[in-house]
């Protein structure tokens, strides 16, 4: 039952009872010498009863009305504002006019207020780790990793392409033979191109490790760069320079690298493009494809770099969200907010 209904029918029972209750005292004090005359007298060629209730039933009418959209109004302004905290967006400074519904106007800054302070307090968890993960990098790791991502480049990867063009040139003749045979050749030449992909995604989680004192600004143009020169893919960029902590840029950027090697091994996309902006206190990363796409009711419990992803956009505080529909491609979608007004800010219980 809505808040408009239920006031109606609260005012039409009260002014019931105001009635009954005047009523009752007017003949308790006058008592009439029939109570048959409430019927037999006519306003109108209509009973006096009838237009006695005909009142009741408009007063009370009217009352609900106007008392279920006031409240109705109440309501909604606090649940516009409970919808933006659940949202991890700001509330606004607007204060509530309204004396009965300050109580509420206060317990909401008062969230509003510890959201932040949560918010900023797990960005500097995760600047520290990622600071004291830098520091406990062992060398010989870092080592490890190049020397592998270089002997796969030099031997497996050049072997792939090689294979890749020889199969290439090879279709490209027409050659007398069964077709069935021309048909599987050129299956062969997708697996070797899908081989390179694979294996360039495989060197992008080899190198780089990490942004190795490079800007995040610097490390994403860094990186397209670099795959726009071995990828035969539209590779675009819009990203701003921004100044946040250490711990954001790490996250951000390692979720730019998981997102693009998704892309590389399982989309088949033509296009990639990524946007890193930030507007007023939130830091913004969207990367798209335009490749085959999936369901997102079957990956929602299938996919560990999805998971890995949301749960590093969590921990710095963060929204994590992704759309995508078969053979419409993906959209991804990263929100940070950074708080810059809740230092200082005392919390009143």
């Amino acid at each position: 039952m809505s808040t408009v209904i239920r006031h109606i029918l609260s005012g039409i029972l009260f002014s019931f009872l105001l009635t009954i209750a005047i009523l009752t005292l007017v003949f308790h004090l006058f008592p009439p010498e029939s109570y048959a005359v409430l019927w037999e007298k006519e306003i109108g060629n209509v009973a006096f009863i009838i237009w006695l209730l005909g009142f009741v039933l408009a007063g009370g009418t009217i009352f609900g009305i106007s008392t279920g959209w006031y409240w109705k109004q109440r309501l909604y302004r606090i649940e516009r504002k409970l919808d933006k905290l659940s949202k991890g967006q700001r509330i606004d400074d607007e204060k509530e006019p309204y004396h009965e519904l300050k109580s509420i106007e206060k317990r909401l800054e008062l969230i509003q207020t510890r959201i932040d302070q949560q918010t900023e307090f797990a960005q500097k968890i995760a600047t520290e780790r990622a600071e004291e993960r830098e520091k406990s990098l062992q060398e010989i790791v870092v080592q490890e990793r190049n020397r592998l991502a270089r002997e796969l480049h030099d031997s497996v990867s050049q072997q792939l392409f090689a294979a890749s063009m020889m199969m290439a040139a090879i279709n490209l003749h027409d050659l007398p033979g069964d077709h069935e045979i021309k048909k599987k050749m050129q299956l062969v030449e997708k697996m070797l191109q899908q081989s390179q992909l694979e294996m360039r995604a495989l060197l992008l989680h080899l190198r780089p490790v990490a942004l190795k004192g490079k800007s995040l600004v610097e490390g994403i143009e860094e990186l397209l760069r670099e795959m726009k020169q071995k990828v035969s893919m539209d590779i675009t960029w819009t990203v701003e320079e921004l100044s946040v902590d250490k711990g954001i840029e790490d996250q951000l950027f390692r979720i730019m690298q998981e997102a693009m090697s998704n892309t590389l091994r399982h989309a088949m996309a033509t296009s990639f493009h990524v946007l890193l902006i930030k507007r007023e206190d939130t830091v913004i990363l969207r990367i798209s494809d335009d490749g085959i796409g999936f369901d997102m009711e079957r990956m929602k419990t299938g996919s560990y770099g999805m998971q890995n992803m949301r749960e590093r956009a969590y921990e710095i505080g963060g929204t994590f969200k992704v759309v995508s529909l078969p053979n419409q491609g993906t959209k991804l979608e990263v929100k940070v907010p950074i708080p810059t007004e809740t230092k200082g800010r005392k919390v009143n219980d």
